[in-house]
């Protein structure tokens, strides 16, 4: 619910926000970036939380914003309260995520921790999955936007009692190892591509996100369809793709960390690059939708596995660092594509972007970031 409706959902419908708001694609970039910065201050609260209250009270907080927010964003009467709500409903992914880091390592045995992040990690698939499918419900049932909006929020409060019986047995006292953790304690060299890879994962996906969506249904659907169902679809294929991050650990141990990240540095560029010069296609769309999927759903798993593994004694501590670097390019990536694009041209735009993963993937094949990453790659 919190990485599929209530931080991906504007995104979705960005088509539909843009006939009912008038809104510019330069302020597309920026109500996202703000949605964004909520993830970015959401993280922030639930660590903060998390040291005092343990992870139950931010996953609850974080579902209790996702309710709210998307409620905002259903009766929203003007793009002002549209942009909170958005706000309100993406810092639920912040405040949701990291904690399971803790709760993993208090109930789950060491040995099953790495399959079961990529699981919790690939959550993130099925809630985009079912976002899609309520779109395509949406276009061919004839319904407004705002009672899909209105429906995701009232699922919000069923995810939030599940979670309050699943985690309520948790102790709220936070592990011995967790006490008083500080900053320096991650902001290391040894952590350097970690955060790099985070800030380059952040700042694409976030485009993708505000931005392809659109791009593709403006650029004429796919043939055979209307063009109204062209932003579900992405949707629908992003998920299933995604999907794939089930099966990060054990691509890990099979091919190691460097190669698996270099490939998703490529999976994230091509999608890009797809995206600007095959709209209007069957085989854009796949491709597009699809490499997205599984470049943020096993690069978000990862985030998990390599964080733990630098910082064994702060598992959620350290991978609350990570996705701050991520949530840093979230912000900034789709204001600045926001006025490229209005600027330059959305072709143009993706292209530049797909420029990031790419160089990313060049500095990945050096000798000195392949030592770096397998320091911690055993």
């Amino acid at each position: 619910m919190s990485f599929g409706p209530a931080r991906m959902g504007f995104g979705l419908f960005v088509p539909d926000f843009r006939a009912t708001f008038s809104i510019s694609t330069s302020t597309v970039g920026f109500v996202s970036s703000l949605g964004f910065t909520g993830f970015f201050l959401g993280l922030l609260a639930a660590q903060w939380m998390l040291s005092r209250r343990g992870p139950a009270a931010p996953v609850l907080s974080g579902m209790a914003a996702a309710s709210l927010g998307l409620v905002i964003v259903a009766l929203a009467p003007n793009l002002i309260m549209l942009a909170a709500g958005v706000f309100l409903a993406s810092s639920s992914a912040g405040f949701a995520w990291t904690p399971f880091n803790d709760a993993v390592h208090r109930k789950i045995r060491c040995i099953d921790c790495p399959s079961v992040l990529s699981e919790i990690s690939s959550g993130t698939s099925v809630g985009i999955f079912a976002t899609g499918l309520a779109a395509l419900w949406m276009v061919y049932a004839g319904v407004s936007w705002r009672v899909c909006w209105m429906a995701f929020a009232l699922l919000a409060l069923g995810v939030l009692v599940g979670n309050l019986v699943a985690l309520g047995r948790l102790d709220k006292a936070p592990p011995a190892r967790q006490a008083q953790p500080k900053w320096t304690n991650v902001f290391q060299t040894v952590a350097l591509p970690l955060f790099s890879v985070a800030f380059v994962f952040g700042t694409i996906s976030a485009i993708y996100i505000a931005f392809a969506v659109d791009y593709l249904a403006e650029a004429g659907g796919i043939p055979g369809l209307t063009k109204d169902t062209t932003p579900a679809l992405v949707f629908v294929l992003y998920g299933i793709f995604g999907l794939t991050g089930l099966l990060t650990a054990r691509l890990k141990n099979l091919i190691g960390l460097p190669w698996l990240l270099r490939l998703l540095m490529l999976a994230g560029a091509l999608s890009l690059v797809f995206t600007a010069l095959l709209p209007g296609s069957w085989v854009g769309l796949i491709l597009s939708a699809g490499l997205q999927g599984v470049h943020v759903m096993m690069i978000s798993a990862l985030l998990a596995l390599w964080s733990e593994r630098l910082f064994p004694a702060l598992p959620s501590f350290s991978f609350t660092a990570a996705l701050l670097a991520t949530a840093a390019g979230n912000v900034f990536g789709p204001s600045i594509a926001g006025l490229a694009s209005t600027v330059y041209g959305a072709p143009a735009m993706f292209l530049a972007a797909a420029l990031l993963p790419a160089v990313t993937l060049v500095a990945l094949l050096g000798r000195r970031a392949t030592r770096a990453i397998c320091k911690v790659d055993y």
